[in-house]
């Protein structure tokens, strides 16, 4: 084991630290349940020849906003009596979480030519985003929402949009070079409720598509933007089947299901298309279920103390992500990917301890810390 654990050099060309290794070498003592393929990214190169970053470059396309979040959990917006200032929008959340986990990612997706857009380009730079995908609009504003958290810490939204400079996003616009370099390539469905973004999201998936990405889709679904609750359904569904990997939480098993039991196994299978490789159900700090053609079953989560859920899904995502990008035989073999989803499932923990989307994010260093000291 300790040959395998001292490779010199990680996927990205960075050295282990001494603290690295010896948390690597706790868990194995410690009998955690955490593979090689768990850490890829993190502390073991993949078998045969290394990833690059660029040849493991996950493309996320969507928008990118600022999030007003209140300093008090279990008020309504009126009774906060301050908020913080947060960047957010569920896939700009993905990429950086893939950053934070020493992943490569881009992202693509329009702000307005205002502080707003300009800070948010400023967050993705330092946390190593590529944001050269990223356009600006000189006669729309950034996107805003004002969150309000529950005294459990869960999430209603008040947006700030109609049009907001995401919306506006042309097909011309966009960076197809940077689109086919994906290996991934991640969305939601907001970019889908209005033109011309709407187009320029099918144009940039088809694109990756036909360059060889995996798409990987994450609906997170919000109701209050689309015009009904049906065109909402319909607009989600619309791009169902040109997803490879699929994230959905409980709540939009039941929307999409139009109010089947998201509990029900032979329901969520209803939502399993042909070429689909994986279906995720996010189950909160219950942790996470999976479905393939050959296997399915349920990973538990990190119980924590919930301050803000916000961005937590998306941490999944990303912590899922980073490591498929690495290996994709996680999605033929059950033991590996169970070992990726016990990682997601902790990065998702850890973002509700904090308050904001991106901020909260958590660092490779953070998941270890965290996943040896469930196990210690």
């Amino acid at each position: 084991m300790l040959k395998q654990v001292l490779w010199p050099l990680s996927p990205y060309g960075v050295r282990f630290s001494v603290n690295e290794l010896s948390k690597l070498l706790a868990f194995h003592v410690n009998r955690c349940s955490i593979s090689r393929v768990n850490l890829k990214g993190k502390a073991f190169p993949g078998d045969g020849v290394p990833e690059t970053k660029e040849s493991s470059l996950v493309v996320c396309f969507g928008e990118l906003l600022i999030d007003f979040v209140p300093t008090i959990s279990g008020l309504s917006l009126a009774e906060a009596p301050a908020f913080k200032k947060a960047a957010g929008g569920a896939p700009a959340n993905v990429a950086v979480g893939i950053a934070r986990l020493g992943g490569s990612s881009a992202f693509i997706g329009k702000v307005g030519e205002d502080e707003f857009g300009y800070m948010l380009a400023d967050i993705l730079k330092q946390n190593n985003v590529n944001n050269e995908g990223m356009r600006f609009d000189p006669g729309a504003r950034t996107a805003l929402a004002f969150v309000t958290l529950r005294s459990d810490g869960e999430r209603e939204f008040m947006f700030f949009r109609n049009p907001s400079a995401d919306m506006l996003l042309r097909e011309a616009e966009l960076d197809f070079d940077l689109i086919r370099k994906a290996k991934i390539f991640h969305y939601g469905s907001i970019s889908l409720i209005t033109e011309p973004c709407k187009s320029a999201h099918i144009a940039a998936a088809k694109a990756a598509k036909d360059s060889g990405a995996v798409l990987s889709y994450d609906p997170n679904l919000r109701l209050p933007l689309w015009p009904s609750a049906e065109s909402a359904r319909e607009g989600i569904l619309s791009i169902w089947k040109m997803a490879d990997i699929i994230k959905v939480s409980e709540e939009e098993v039941s929307f999409l299901t139009q109010g089947e039991d998201p509990y029900d196994d032979a329901v969520v299978r209803k939502l399993f298309h042909p070429n689909l490789k994986l279906l995720l159900v996010t189950e909160g700090p219950d942790g996470c279920r999976y479905y393939t053609k050959n296997f399915s079953g349920r990973v538990k989560g990190l119980k924590v103390d919930a301050v803000d859920t916000t961005g937590a899904g998306d941490a999944f995502v990303a912590g899922v992500l980073s490591q498929l990008s690495l290996d994709f035989s996680l999605l033929q073999k059950e033991d590996l990917l169970r070992d990726a989803l016990k990682f997601a499932n902790v990065c998702g923990a850890l973002t509700v301890t904090e308050r904001g989307a991106i901020p909260a994010l958590p660092t490779r260093e953070a998941v270890l810390d965290a996943m040896l000291q469930s196990v210690t």
